[in-house]
């Protein structure tokens, strides 16, 4: 990638967009059509597709984890009791937020350790 300041703002800019996507899917994880929770499915499938794609867009692990952060920052902050008292995570779809708040940070951990394969498939395709 670029310079460090790119870099940087790359960064912060990942951060940004896990907070939102994981704000998203903080409000929509118990969201149902019919039987099928469809908010977990689209958050949890949302939020592997955005770690996915900035680590495959920049090339930098440390973008995914940025990425990643902001979705188990905004899923931390949403899982708060409100000053209220109002929940967002409640014990009537308990598995439903287990999953959501379990999601975030295999999900990330998966891409971000997944191993850099480019100079394998680089290396392969010189010696053909």
């Amino acid at each position: 990638m670029g310079s460090r300041s790119s870099r940087l703002v790359a960064w912060a800019i990942a951060l940004v967009v896990g907070l939102v996507y994981g704000a998203a899917g903080s409000l929509a994880h118990a969201s149902f059509l019919g039987v099928v929770p469809v908010g977990l499915i689209l958050g949890v499938v949302g939020a592997g597709g955005l770690v996915i794609a900035l680590r495959l867009l920049t090339g930098d692990r440390w973008a995914a984890l940025a990425g990643g952060g902001g979705i188990m920052l905004a899923t931390y902050f949403f899982s708060l009791p409100s000053p209220g008292g109002s929940v967002l995570f409640t014990v009537a779809n308990e598995g439903l937020a287990v999953t959501w708040m379990a999601s975030a940070p295999v999900l990330t951990a998966l891409v971000v350790a997944w191993p850099d394969l480019s100079g394998v498939r680089r290396a392969r395709s010189e010696s053909n």
